[in-house]
């Protein structure tokens, strides 16, 4: 209860912690040796001690207050260890500060760091009345505002960690310097200390580092089964194996350090390789882990499921073709009950079973046609009385239906009648009209097939063969056009041809084929070249934008058909664009003669083509070409068929055959163009070696 003290030399203010560490903290002396006594804070032990009365214990509490206000200084009463206060101390101490005279009580907890400062900053009011009064705040409700000023220091703190730290690699030296200048940093070490800052650093970066290792097994366990599939993908190989057997064969697979990797250290969330993130490879003691055992478990049930699902599609195919109840034409729906059963539908989806029953009806429909087909051609006598170019009557249909009544091949369409008779009428038509086009075998038809063999073994042989090509006296013009205007220019070109669809060019009479194309050139009813015709050359006619659109998709459309073919015929085929005239005339559509004109030689230079325009072939927009045009267009056609032929490589045959070598070449009935009998004709007709043509030329078959 001294109001002086001397100490001369002395530390003002030390504590056991720091015995032996003084030099570590900051130095501070009484000064002369001398310090006054301003205010005495008397605290109280509210907490429950051992071996200690609580009543004793205020008895002396009691005395000593006594002692320290006979020297009028303030006196403040400290509850201390209220966190750990017993309410019973708390209310006593408390009733004993209300027996004295403006005797102040604060309750304290230097653990928590509640009202420590509250304690000390109301006796230095009581010092220093200028000062402003302190609120007593109670230990609880002080408590609850700490509280909450730590958390939100905290999760300002931990946002601030959050925003600088981003590397599970970061260390606390270099991480709390970049942080002190932050408020966030200061205000959380002040109130918790620089330990629990550190401490929620460093369960940052863990948190950090475990979420890197999940995205790394999500990445490895996501792979695993395409590493399965690619690596066992035979259900015998692995079904029975167990899961050790297992592993040592995926390691004896030649890929297997395509997918796995074998790591010296374990286990591999431990190791370097889960920072190596361009080597995605599966570390290979993953597979230890539940999450990659079931995985391969159901790698297992994959390859089992897939093949009873496999078996369940081949029982069912052949239920399809044992059932009796399964005819041509039958509709799933007749025919789901008979064919199938539980197991069916436990392994696949209605929607497979129909998927694999209609291609199943499709061969049943196909085969089912064949046959009819056959019958009628056995039945050739009923179609004999039926006149030229009409159809059959009822009556007929119906002596007809009768005939072939009894016959199975006639009742195997009867869920497809109307096919049937399409049938019927297709044969009748193809008995007075036998051709390639009405033929029942289609494109299997013999006709056809020896003029496409044909037609690509003459290309061919042109590329390969010297002679002069006989049909030179011939001009195969493809004219492409919209909307009619083909068909207009090829009513013209014939208009002033001979009788005989010949055209007199410098003197000279040329057979002249047309072919006027208005659609597209993709269907075969529409294609520049067919068996029977190759073209020389094509008009290209246009009156407008769109007519000039249609013609550039068309001439793009016929090269790149012949991209990877052995003949590249219609890719340097001479082309002449046309500007012909709109019907009616003027400026439809908005459209200018100027215009259409720049369009045109713009289409002309990408196509590399001749441009025709009105002004160039001296005739008035209004008008077609004139006859003279024609002729030029033909001339040049004519003149680049010529050069085509004139270099066209020449085989080593052709000397020898000058010499009078034995070379067999025969003039094609269908063209006249020379082929070589040996390589061409013989093997497709089996015909015998040609006898020689008169004066050693051309053998004639």
């Amino acid at each position: 209860a001294a109001t002086k003290l001397a100490s001369a030399e002395k530390l003002m203010y030390f504590c056991t912690d720091q015995l032996g560490l003084e030099q570590d903290f900051e130095q501070k002396q009484m000064p002369d040796g001398k310090l006054p006594v301003d205010g005495f804070l008397l605290c109280v032990d509210v907490s429950r001690g051992m071996n200690r009365n609580f009543d004793e214990q205020l008895k002396f509490v009691s005395n000593l207050y006594n002692q320290l206000a006979k020297t009028k200084k303030p006196v403040v009463v400290v509850l201390t260890k209220c966190d750990e206060g017993v309410e019973r101390y708390i209310r006593d101490a408390h009733a004993f500060a209300l027996g004295k005279k403006n005797l102040q009580v604060v309750e304290t907890s230097a653990r928590s760091n509640v009202n420590v400062d509250l304690a000390f900053s109301t006796l230095v009011q009581l010092v220093d009345k200028s000062r402003g009064k302190a609120k007593i705040i109670p230990y609880f409700e002080a408590l609850k505002q700490q509280s909450q000023q730590i958390a939100a220091a905290k999760d300002k703190y931990e946002w601030l960690v959050s925003r600088i730290v981003k590397s599970h690699h970061e260390v606390w030296p270099n991480v709390s310097r970049k942080m002190q200048p932050a408020p966030e940093y200061q205000d959380y070490v002040y109130l918790e200390g620089t330990q629990k800052a550190k401490k929620l650093f460093l369960q940052h970066v863990q948190r950090l580092k475990q979420e890197h290792i999940e995205r790394r097994r999500k990445v490895y366990l996501a792979l695993l089964p395409q590493a399965l599939d690619a690596l066992v993908p035979d259900l015998d190989e692995i079904d029975h194996l167990s899961r050790a057997k297992a592993e040592k064969l995926l390691e004896a697979k030649p890929d297997f350090l395509k997918w796995f990797v074998v790591l010296e250290e374990t286990p591999w969330d431990a190791t370097s390789h889960v920072d190596n993130v361009d080597n995605e490879r599966i570390p290979f003691d993953l597979l230890e882990t539940p999450a990659a055992e079931q995985l391969y478990e159901a790698h297992l049930e994959k390859l089992r499921n897939e093949r009873k699902r496999a078996e369940m599609r081949r029982a069912f195919r052949e239920n399809l073709e044992s059932s009796p109840f399964v005819t041509p034409g039958k509709p799933w729906e007749e025919a789901r009950s008979f064919i199938m059963n539980e197991d069916f539908y436990l392994w696949l989806e209605e929607s497979v079973y129909m998927d694999i029953y209609g291609k199943h009806q499709k061969q049943l429909i196909d085969k089912a046609k064949e046959d009819f087909q056959e019958l009628l051609l056995e039945y050739s006598e009923l179609f004999y009385e039926l006149e030229l170019d009409a159809k059959p009557s009822k009556e007929k249909m119906g002596v007809i239906q009768e005939v072939l009544g009894e016959e199975q091949r006639f009742k195997a369409l009867q869920k497809l009648q109307a096919e049937r008779d399409a049938l019927i009428l297709k044969h009748i038509h193809f008995v007075y009209h036998p051709t390639k086009e009405t033929c029942p075998s289609c494109a299997a038809c013999v006709d056809a097939r020896v003029e496409q063999l044909l037609a690509s073994r003459f290309i061919r042989q042109h590329r390969n063969n010297p002679l002069v090509d006989s049909n030179i006296d011939r001009i195969n013009l493809v004219i492409l056009g919209k909307d009619g205007l083909a068909r207009e220019l090829a009513n013209e070109i014939r208009a002033l041809c001979t009788n005989d669809d010949k055209y007199v060019i410098e003197g000279k009479m040329y057979e002249l084929a047309l072919r006027p194309i208005e659609g597209n050139v993709r269907l075969p009813v529409n294609a520049f070249q067919t068996p029977t015709f190759q073209p020389h050359g094509c008009l290209c006619l246009y009156n407008s934008k769109e007519s000039l659109s249609y013609v550039v998709e068309s001439i793009e459309k016929s090269r790149e058909s012949t991209v990877g073919r052995r003949d590249g015929h219609l890719a340097q085929l001479p082309l002449t664009l046309i500007l012909v005239n709109k019907r009616g005339g003027g400026d439809a559509g908005g459209e200018t003669l100027q215009s259409l004109i720049q369009q045109g030689q713009q289409i002309a230079s990408k196509l590399q083509c001749v441009f025709l325009d009105p002004a160039s072939a001296g005739i008035g927009y209004g008008r077609n070409i004139n006859e003279k045009q024609i002729g030029q267009v033909l001339k040049g056609l004519l003149d680049a068929k010529r050069n085509l032929n004139l270099v066209v490589g020449s085989t080593p045959g052709l000397k020898d055959a000058s010499d009078g070598a034995d070379l067999r070449v025969v003039m094609c009935l269908m063209c006249g163009d020379p082929v070589s009998a040996d390589e061409v004709l013989l093997p497709i007709l089996q015909a015998q070696p040609c006898r020689p043509a008169p004066g050693g030329g051309a053998a004639v078959l």
